[in-house]
């Protein structure tokens, strides 16, 4: 079970010169809590940055800040949590535990992103990981009371 196998790959992206205007209405319009701040390196986008729902609210509206007047740049974080597309969900997981992050961006082997794996997306993959066991139990117990009376 790699990051790549079961990360998002349609990642909501944006330019560093996007206003906080247009990152919201991005968000918006894809029902999203974060947009990934890419700078094109050939064939690649490249993340340089993130910026969530959370920082337009504690930066932007928080601190009274003109909106117009902010572009995505001095907004987003540029402490990105990455991992390679190869890498094991379960060390993702931890990296993410270790780092504190509820998002890790997942690159491939040109360093290019390819997705985003978030808190929510591990958290169902979990649960239907949980509900599977479930149901093998079940079966298993009504498979042994038939087979012995």
């Amino acid at each position: 079970m790699s990051a790549g196998k079961y990360c998002n790959r349609e990642v909501i992206i944006t330019g560093q010169d996007a206003t906080v205007i247009e990152a919201a209405r991005l968000m918006r319009q894809h029902h999203v809590g974060d947009l990934v701040v890419v700078e094109k390196r050939g064939e690649e986008n490249m993340a340089v940055g993130i910026v969530t729902d959370h920082d337009l609210v504690i930066e932007v509206l928080a601190q009274e800040v003109s909106p117009d007047s902010v572009t995505i740049k001095d907004v987003m974080n540029r402490d990105l949590v990455t991992v390679s597309e190869d890498e094991t969900l379960l060390d993702t997981l931890a990296l993410m535990q270790r780092r504190g992050v509820r998002r890790v961006l997942v690159n491939n082997r040109h360093e290019g992103l390819e997705g985003i794996l978030s808190a929510d997306d591990a958290l169902e993959l979990i649960a239907e990981a949980m509900n599977s066991l479930v149901k093998l139990v079940r079966r298993e117990i009504s498979h042994e009371a038939q087979q012995r009376p």
